[in-house]
């Protein structure tokens, strides 16, 4: 075989026909020679714009349907010098400000001195119409905020790090963002969240860095201890992290034990029992927890009014027309006699019933109650049931942007004699704590959740290691009620906590549905066919049967984030169904219509990890965006909209605390990693109404063979509050 000969090329890149934005491929059009032909070039392009001039280095290959291609292996890009290319390039929507109106006004008043302009007479600006001082000063901000992060993309273009990340780095360390990465590269994999350590040791390895600089060990023992973290353990066992590091820094354990001697002694780290160490920041949550806890318990005092506890269960009875089961009655007899009390079951198991009867009481007695949730969706689910209103534990502890703290805490406490936490089994040990330090030792406290569900996202199992504690008293939920009313959602659920191995029946075609019924089965075993089934089914069979809304009123949900049948692939292919590509802008991958779920806590914009919005309007001009999330609309910038990600499919993680009308759930053998019996459990719960399940058999009994808990290793827990 003979070897394609390296060769070079300049053009000037006149359209971008594809871009992934988290490794960069991107195919695109040049125009290269005097007469502008046009050539196709693909490879890893970041940070590249319509209008600039890129040298190329590559190799000429023949693709067998679109023909003759350049494969690009390195490049330089320089900015356009013509009048043509500075309005293109201004007008991509790269600056912030500038869409493609003011672009061609800019360009059309300065000519080729654009860019002079706006690097150095920027007050000019105001020169052309429609641009006032405010908008010339935002212009010039966005103008160097750009070139900063476009140096930083240069530099680490061959480190696969993607445009939101060099933004944060710009947003973390300004101007000295290079210097940073150039002179101590760890730094960055410790201080920002995406840099990890293995790019910055590709980084270090290119500065000179030696291996066994103690800089580099100390953060492989940081990225062990993380990963420790990101799978909700919130400390580890000492030996194993030195296996662990010695495993990724391929050094001797006598180094890197030396080293996590050092952390101890700097107070980075701090040691348990038996040899467990944790990270201080991890160790002061717990602290906080375990210490909040028991000031709770052993404050005598009250604010409760006083409640005949027999009468007012009688008379709740009396007001639901029902006979409350033993264990409800203990539910209700617990909350108000306990400083703190725990409730856990499934769903039908009676919690909603405790919670509304717990609620009517306390307000019979005029005590103030406050109801709270970790997400938007539980929130508004225990508010509807109680009839009482309830808010996110966030918007509850009111964040205060410019001092990033809570304006409740130990110094403020909420004004409350009863407090019910409902879906406690999400929270982490941070807003666990967060949560704790604001509620008065005179309150009565009552977490409500599902530890079958899967465990919180961040790390911790606090409701876990309270029930197991074994200091608190806990009301643990297991009878259906109402069997005979119940749905067959409900039985599908808890027959998937019981001992039994079975599988639903399934059908192979929609015509085999009865739409009546709350659950199916679809089945598939070939990814491309439950892709088109599921896409099918909420396309065309769901509007159909039961008038609703495939976007906002059906939530697809999927183990994982990669492959056929993973959340990215399904997004894509749902964004091109629902939302018109002449809907979207060049700037961003989000349509006007999208829906999308936030990944990240935006305390400053009040909208938080797991909230789900629409878009209403995008701005080209100000490359900003109106997303509406649950009726409350919402200003994002560029810059925020890189923690948003679209929304028609989230992982089954990401479902956690919300109730949907209706859920779609992919299941296939490919998600064999993530299938477990507490997922698919979580899964089936989200639906409200209807489930459908598209996927095959064989994954579903993979997931209820695979029973055993994941128990997470935390401090709290190992001093037993």
């Amino acid at each position: 075989m003979v070897e394609a000969k390296q060769t070079t090329i300049t053009g000037f890149l006149d359209r971008v026909i594809f871009r992934n934005d988290v490794n960069f491929f991107s195919i695109a059009e040049v125009r290269v020679g005097n007469n502008g032909d046009k050539v196709v070039i693909c490879g890893i392009l970041p940070g590249v714009q319509c209008g600039e001039t890129l040298e190329m280095t590559g190799t000429w290959v023949v693709h067998e349907k679109h023909g003759p291609q350049f494969n690009v292996e390195k490049f330089e890009s320089k900015l356009p010098s013509d009048v043509n290319g500075i309005r293109r390039y201004l007008g991509s929507g790269l600056i912030e400000g500038i869409g493609k109106i003011y672009a061609k006004k800019i360009v059309d008043h300065f000519g080729t001195e654009t860019f002079h302009v706006l690097s150095s007479e920027s007050s000019r600006l105001t020169e052309v119409e429609g641009i006032g001082p405010m908008r010339a000063e935002k212009i010039k901000e966005a103008w160097n905020t750009q070139f900063a992060i476009r140096d930083i993309m240069i530099f680490l273009r061959t480190y696969g790090v993607t445009n939101a990340l060099c933004m944060k780095l710009y947003e973390k360390y300004g101007n000295d963002a290079r210097n940073i990465l150039e002179t101590n590269p760890y730094r960055v994999s410790r201080e920002v969240h995406g840099i990890g350590f293995r790019t910055a040791d590709k980084i270090a390895k290119n500065m000179g860095i030696p291996t066994t600089h103690i800089s580099r060990i100390d953060a492989g023992i940081i990225r062990v201890l993380s990963e420790s973290e990101q799978n909700g353990h919130t400390c580890i066992h000492r030996d194993q992290l030195i296996k662990s590091s010695q495993i990724l820094l391929e050094l001797p354990r006598e180094r890197i034990d030396s080293r996590v001697e050092n952390l101890i002694s700097s107070s980075e780290l701090c040691v348990l029992s038996d040899g467990i160490v944790q990270k201080s920041y991890l160790r002061s949550a717990e602290d906080s927890i375990e210490k909040c806890l028991q000031n709770i318990l052993f404050d005598k005092d009250s604010t409760l009014p006083d409640i005949w506890t027999e009468k007012a269960i009688d008379w709740a009875q009396k007001r639901e027309s029902l006979t409350f089961a033993p264990e409800q009655i203990a539910a209700i007899e617990s909350a108000l006699t306990n400083k703190v009390s725990i409730l856990t079951g499934g769903p039908g198991t009676g919690k909603t019933t405790i919670l509304r009867s717990l609620v009517s009481i306390l307000l019979a007695k005029k005590a103030s109650v406050v109801l709270c949730a970790p997400t938007g969706r539980a929130a508004q689910k225990i508010s509807e049931t109680t009839g009482h209103k309830a808010q996110t534990i966030h918007r509850l502890l009111q964040y205060k942007p410019g001092e990033h703290t809570f304006l409740h805490g130990e110094g403020m406490p909420i004004k409350a004699d009863f407090v019910v936490i409902d879906e406690a089994s999400m929270i982490d040990v941070f807003l666990a704590s967060s949560l704790l330090k604001a509620i008065p030792t005179t309150a009565h406290v009552m977490l409500v959740g599902d530890t079958d569900q899967l465990p919180s996202i961040g790390p911790g199992s606090v409701l876990d290691d309270m029930i197991r504690s074994e200091k608190f008293c806990v009301t643990c939920l297991r009878k259906i009620f109402r069997q005979e009313e119940c749905s067959s959602i409900v039985s599908v659920a808890h027959s998937i906590l019981g001992s039994s191995n079975s599988h639903p029946a399934t059908v192979r075609s929609f015509s085999e549905i009865n739409p009546s019924d709350d659950f199916h089965f679809v089945e598939t075993c070939d990814p491309d066919d439950c892709m088109g089934k599921i896409t099918t089914l909420c396309r065309k069979y769901l509007p159909t049967w039961y008038n609703v809304d495939p976007i906002n009123d059906v939530q697809v949900l999927v183990p994982v984030h990669k492959g056929i049948i993973g959340t990215e692939n399904l997004n894509s292919t749902f964004q091109n169904i629902f939302v018109d590509k002449e809907f979207g802008t060049n700037w961003t991958q989000f349509r006007i219509g999208d829906k999308v779920i936030q990944t990240k806590n935006n305390y400053e914009k009040n909208i938080f990890n797991g909230d789900l919005g629409r878009i209403t309007h995008l701005d080209g001009d100000d490359c900003s965006a109106i997303v509406n999330f649950s009726g409350e609309t919402v200003s994002l910038s560029r810059n925020n909209l890189s923690d948003m990600n679209l929304a028609y499919a989230i992982s089954i993680h990401k479902s956690q605390g919300s109730e949907f009308p209706i859920v779609v759930i992919a299941l296939m053998k490919q998600h064999y990693v993530m299938l477990h019996r507490n997922l698919l459990y979580t899964a089936i719960t989200r639906g409200k109404n209807k489930v459908f399940i598209v996927g095959d058999p064989i994954a579903y009994s993979v997931a209820m063979q695979n029973r055993e808990k994941m128990q997470r290793l935390t401090g709290l827990y190992a001093k037993t509050i």
